[in-house]
């Protein structure tokens, strides 16, 4: 297992669910919701200062693909802000991870724990981030090695 904090990141069109996990890659636990900009990068600075705060050293961005493996509108997002994140966030590699039915798992898991859709509006997508990084950290400690794969900002986007 690699040493080190490390940033989950749920891609949203509106929202980004931010959370970290301790240098040791035990435990994710949420950080905050960003505001998506749309028309600037005050998204991008945000994360990039959190990473700053927690000394992470990598973004795990989401990777939200259909059941079947395939890629979806929200892939193609997810992928352009992965991108973005990339070239703005000082040198971190951001690694891509599947994320299917994280959103789905965070709103049942916030459900079961007694909060209405209102009230789990503010915080699913932190909960969505919390999943997909424990997932990564859980894989890697079981693997041996980083799950997903490093986004290489000189080739582009991968393909699925």
């Amino acid at each position: 297992m690699r040493s080190g904090a490390r940033l989950g990141i749920d891609v949203g069109r509106a929202r980004i669910g931010v959370s970290r996990c301790d240098a040791g890659g035990l435990l994710a636990v949420p950080i905050e919701t960003v505001a998506r900009a749309n028309d600037g990068d005050a998204d991008l600075r945000r994360i990039v200062e959190l990473a700053g705060e927690y000394d992470a050293i990598e973004f795990v961005v989401g990777l939200p693909l259909s059941l079947s493996g395939g890629s979806t509108p929200s892939t193609d997002d997810a992928l352009a802000f992965a991108e973005r994140l990339g070239r703005a966030g000082g040198g971190l590699p951001v690694r891509l991870v599947d994320e299917r039915l994280s959103t789905v798992s965070a709103q049942q898991a916030l459900r079961a724990s007694g909060k209405s859709s209102k009230k789990q509006r503010p915080i699913v997508d932190q909960v969505a981030a919390v999943i997909i990084l424990q997932h990564a950290i859980d894989a890697e400690r079981a693997a041996g090695h980083a799950p997903g794969r490093v986004l290489d900002l000189d080739e582009g986007l991968p393909p699925l």
